[in-house]
């Protein structure tokens, strides 16, 4: 199965549990490294920390669904966990709720001869990042030329 259609369908089998549960889906991978696959799934449940027990519900639940619709007819490991402390920006919101911290962009094409922007994050309109990267300059890049936005921690 194409790797958009196997994410596209796992969003479409967890969804509705996840927010059942008070989770959040962040994000599904299919991906390939090395020798092997991975399904990788992504919860948060906002101000409390993602335990081991949610992980395990999901992931029981995701290998039962997935065992039925038989989408993937290779070995894969599945993975569940918290996308952690840098959690990638994917959706509006991601967007919304990170405006004013400093991110990092790592981008497909340079933008303004570079392909990793760092700086204050301004938001997202019209699908168009913009970012703060000092000197009163702000850089503005298509979403679809970004591979990876994330918040950097600040020590």
């Amino acid at each position: 199965m194409v790797k958009k259609s196997v994410t596209q369908l796992v969003e479409n089998i967890i969804s509705d549990f996840v927010e059942e549960h008070g989770m959040e889906l962040v994000d599904v991978e299919f991906v390939k490294e090395g020798q092997h696959r991975y399904l990788r799934v992504f919860i948060d449940k906002g101000d409390e920390k993602v335990s081991l027990a949610d992980c395990k519900l999901v992931s029981n639940y995701l290998n039962e669904r997935i065992d039925e619709a038989d989408p993937i007819k290779e070995n894969y490991f599945l993975e569940v966990s918290s996308p952690g402390l840098e959690r990638p920006l994917k959706k509006a919101a991601d967007y919304e709720k990170n405006k004013g911290e400093v991110v990092q962009a790592r981008l497909f094409s340079p933008v303004n001869g570079r392909k990793i922007i760092d700086g204050i994050l301004i938001g997202l309109e019209d699908n168009i990042v913009s970012i703060d990267i000092g000197n009163e300059e702000i850089v503005e890049i298509p979403k679809d030329k970004i591979s990876l936005i994330k918040p950097m921690i600040q020590i």
